[in-house]
């Protein structure tokens, strides 16, 4: 069952805007998105959507659970293929130009295992995993009104040299939930950059928020929208769908 997340705004109204802690910030955010009790119960997720690609609609399947194991597929014209995976130990994809499957390098592999605990989102339990909050001036995005959250996550590797692994959490001030999500590109060609994600259209799935309207890109260069069908929680799956078909 899903309903508007604007039913929400009134049981809110009344919150007194004091000198708000990062800390409290984010606690309000998690209850206002069904509270950490029912977050913690959820041990898998599948979410499919659709991305608009050169005019043609493609659908992806995206499954991730608490252990780290994850995939992405895409169905691309009739023909399912694995566009990242990873098992817990190796991280793989699909080359476009052969269609074999590829391992990921070690460093990517590395940095995908220290992501272990991020599962539904690295707010969830952040102090459980050591990261870090703070808060800094708040800001207008697109005429909203957020409070903007600095989250430090566990160092990655970027050409072997440990570098801080940083994210801006923007918090609409109103509704309590990320509208704008940001963060230093820290290699490749893009390296500099800044990566943008862009919520909207939060809908409640089994007593818990999400946004069904996800926009990723390049900080004032535009992005691709990723627009949610269903999610569903705590579907099983073969420890085959993750692993590198040998």
């Amino acid at each position: 069952m899903k309903r508007t997340f604007l039913t929400l705004i009134l049981s809110f109204s009344v919150f007194v805007f004091h000198a708000q802690t990062a800390e409290e910030i984010i606690d309000k955010y998690m209850e206002t998105i069904g509270g950490k009790a029912k977050i913690n119960e959820i041990n898998s997720l599948r979410m499919k959507a659709t991305v608009d690609y050169g005019g043609t609609s493609i659908p992806l399947d995206m499954v991730s659970q608490k252990d780290g194991k994850m995939y992405v597929k895409i169905n691309f014209q009739g023909k399912e293929i694995t566009q990242v995976a990873f098992d817990g130990e190796t991280m793989w994809s699909t080359n476009f130009m052969t269609m074999k499957a590829e391992k990921s390098d070690a460093e990517t592999t590395e940095n995908m295992k220290r992501a272990n605990g991020e599962f539904f989102s690295p707010l969830a339990n952040y102090a459980a995993n050591g990261f870090t909050l703070e808060r800094l001036g708040d800001e207008t995005i697109e005429g909203t009104s957020c409070f903007k959250i600095k989250l430090t996550k566990r160092a990655v590797l970027v050409e072997k040299a440990e570098t801080p692994n940083v994210e801006y959490y923007y918090i609409d001030k109103d509704n309590f939930v990320p509208v704008v999500v940001e963060a230093e590109i820290p290699s490749g060609e893009m390296k500099g950059q800044i990566s943008q994600v862009i919520y909207s259209d939060y809908q409640e799935v089994n007593g818990i928020y999400f946004p069904f309207s996800m926009k990723q890109g390049i900080k004032g260069m535009g992005g691709q929208t990723i627009q949610f069908t269903s999610i569903t929680f705590n579907e099983s799956f073969d420890s085959t769908a993750f692993k590198f078909p040998e």
